[in-house]
């Protein structure tokens, strides 16, 4: 799976278990190419966290941080700029470089600051420099809004700076109702690390006692009065126990006018009523067609709790949009702070 939250957090988490380990990062791609510019794993001696797309790269990548975890000795970073093709027997025909940085336990100090930094501060970055085979880390403060999210400058052979922005806020998703088809769909969405998650329901006992970074429950008795305090621009998705609950909260969401999204479980019979309710009770036409109701991809069928939350769980991708972070020159600002063989995605084969 993809590091649920920022490589910093991992690394240091990671390294209260291990006494090294090497990051990897995609930081330029050209062509097609398994994972995005700024996706990172973590490898220590004797297994991973995270993953750059599997296949032939990422397993190369692992040979390769492996050498610098065995040379302790050497430069604690290295680049490789990979041609997936020849080099590497993949299909996807792009070019990826990567950046690797051996970890000891004697980082902590600075993983910690500067993950503690990224969370507080979303538009901070963090410049890594080798001189000389020696590196450096430096937290920069200035806005970097639509900077890249990583990008390398080469001052000469041996002085290089990798620029990484902090990820910027993940879009907010509230899904109220945590029956058989919420649950599936929860359990779903957290292992794609893309929404913060509010889940909501009345009933304590149907939300679980743990739950994945990213998803925070909520048991509240009046889930309509807690809809209007939801930010400006969230996604919704509403699949209660109550017809009555779920009018309500469609009623009061589209009011409000601010949502990004709002998805109603139901038949076709269901959303024609719900609508033509919502005009009676005053709401615009424009208002009430931002309802979408049945929700989920068509071409789905079952009715099973899984099935129909992956159904949901497309829809939502493919309204997310899923827009990484172009390549481009990182913002610069004064320190403040010390038959495929891979998994490109492009082919129906990629593992």
């Amino acid at each position: 799976m993809p590091l649920s939250g920022h490589w910093l957090d991992a690394a240091r988490t990671h390294l209260s278990h291990h006494a090294a380990l090497v990051r990897v990062t995609v930081t330029a791609l050209r062509g097609s190419a398994p994972r995005e510019a700024g996706a990172s794993m973590l490898v220590d001696a004797v297994g991973t966290v995270g993953t750059i797309g599997g296949g032939r790269l990422e397993w190369h990548a692992v040979t390769l941080a492996r050498e610098l975890l065995r040379n302790a000795r050497t430069a604690p970073v290295r680049t490789a700029d990979l041609i997936l093709g020849p080099e590497l027997g993949q299909c996807c025909g792009g070019r990826v470089e990567l950046w690797l940085e051996r970890l000891t336990r004697s980082d902590v100090h600075w993983l910690e600051d500067a993950a503690r930094r990224f969370r507080a501060e979303p538009e901070v970055a963090m410049a890594s420099e080798v001189v000389d085979g020696l590196v450096t880390h430096r937290l920069l403060r200035r806005s970097f809004a639509g900077a890249a999210a990583v990008a390398i400058e080469r001052a000469s052979r041996e002085r290089v700076t990798l620029f990484e922005v902090a990820r910027p806020r993940r879009p907010d998703l509230w899904i109220f109702g945590a029956g058989h088809v919420g649950q599936a769909l929860v359990r779903l969405l957290a292992e794609l690390p893309l929404f913060e998650i509010a889940w909501i329901d009345s009933r304590a006992e149907l939300l679980p006692e743990s739950f994945a970074e990213g998803v925070t429950p909520q048991v509240c008795a009046d889930p309509a009065e807690l809809a209007v305090r939801a930010p400006a621009g969230t996604r919704f998705v509403v699949m209660t126990h109550d017809h009555a609950l779920d009018y309500e909260l469609c009623r009061v969401i589209l009011a409000q006018g601010n949502s990004s999204w709002l998805g109603l479980i139901g038949s076709a019979s269901k959303s024609a009523r719900f609508k033509s309710r919502l005009l009676r009770d005053g709401l615009s036409r424009e208002a009430v067609s931002g309802l979408i109701c049945p929700i989920g991809v068509s071409g789905i069928s079952s009715k099973l709790p899984g099935a129909i939350a992956v159904a949901i769980a497309a829809q939502l991708l493919q309204q997310r949009g899923i827009a990484e972070p172009g390549a481009g020159p990182a913002a610069h600002a004064e320190t403040d702070s010390p038959g495929c063989a891979g998994g490109c995605g492009s082919c129906p084969s990629g593992s």
